[in-house]
């Protein structure tokens, strides 16, 4: 017993101390966190996907997978993908998976965003759409980006934000007639998986997620590339299999 004291009277010393130990303390973040997604180089996509609390996995995780892979092609300008959120504390999913956002929109200098992503979350048809930081955040990156996707009930956001005015534009199957309700003045396409009208596309979501994430790789990088992507995930993709619309083709 005499041995075991020193042990005794250290973990009663930790425990009793009003200073809580520096691992459980929130480490404060700084400027040399920030990981650096400011490359200026020309010859990548910036691809942002922003996610906050009861994100869709499949939706997030999609297009990512798809997007994320175009490194490992030779000959093309490849994307390089990142997480934006509010701020960087972790964010939960719907299914309950926590993730590190890798920016924060309303706390950290954000690089070029060339492609905006967004996925769905639990409260797109209801509390975020009042979230005037987020829709900002959408508007702004709406100014400089060459396309801003969505995918299941991401096109609420999109439409609040004002980007789909003068749009045809598509989303979860069975929240098709909520969208048309809420926004009458939108186009909203049933029976298409997605849709792609001028530097926006919109999708059914789910795991058709993938068929508009590939959709747009081939837009850029043609079908050779997209069916490499989707081989590389055992997905057989054929566009022209794919219900699907094009606005002005």
């Amino acid at each position: 017993m005499r041995n075991l004291l020193p042990f005794v009277l250290l973990f009663t010393f930790a425990c009793s101390s009003e200073e809580p130990s520096s691992h459980l303390r929130p480490v404060a973040q700084t400027t040399e966190e920030v990981p650096d997604f400011s490359d200026p180089n020309e010859e990548v996509y910036n691809v942002a996907l922003l996610i906050m609390d009861g994100v869709y996995n499949t939706e997030l995780t999609a297009p990512y997978d798809i997007f994320q892979h175009t490194i490992f092609r030779d000959g093309i300008r490849p994307m390089k993908t990142f997480t934006v959120a509010a701020n960087r504390e972790p964010v939960t999913t719907f299914e309950g998976m926590r993730i590190l956002p890798d920016l924060g929109y309303e706390t950290d200098k954000l690089p070029r965003i060339d492609i905006l992503v967004v996925p769905s979350a639990e409260h797109h048809l209801d509390s975020d759409l009042e979230n005037e930081a987020l829709l900002d955040f959408v508007r702004k990156v709406d100014e400089q980006a060459t396309f801003v996707t969505s995918h299941c009930d991401g096109a609420f956001v999109l439409a609040k934000a004002g980007l789909l005015d003068g749009h045809v534009s598509t989303t979860f199957p069975s929240d098709i007639d909520k969208m048309r309700e809420m926004f009458p003045e939108l186009d909203i396409r049933k029976d298409v998986l997605f849709v792609h009208d001028g530097k926006y596309i919109t999708s059914a979501g789910g795991a058709k997620s993938f068929e508009a994430a590939l959709y747009l790789a081939e837009h850029l990088y043609g079908d050779s590339i997209a069916r490499s992507l989707a081989g590389g995930l055992v997905i057989d993709w054929e566009l022209e299999q794919v219900p699907h619309l094009v606005v002005g083709e």
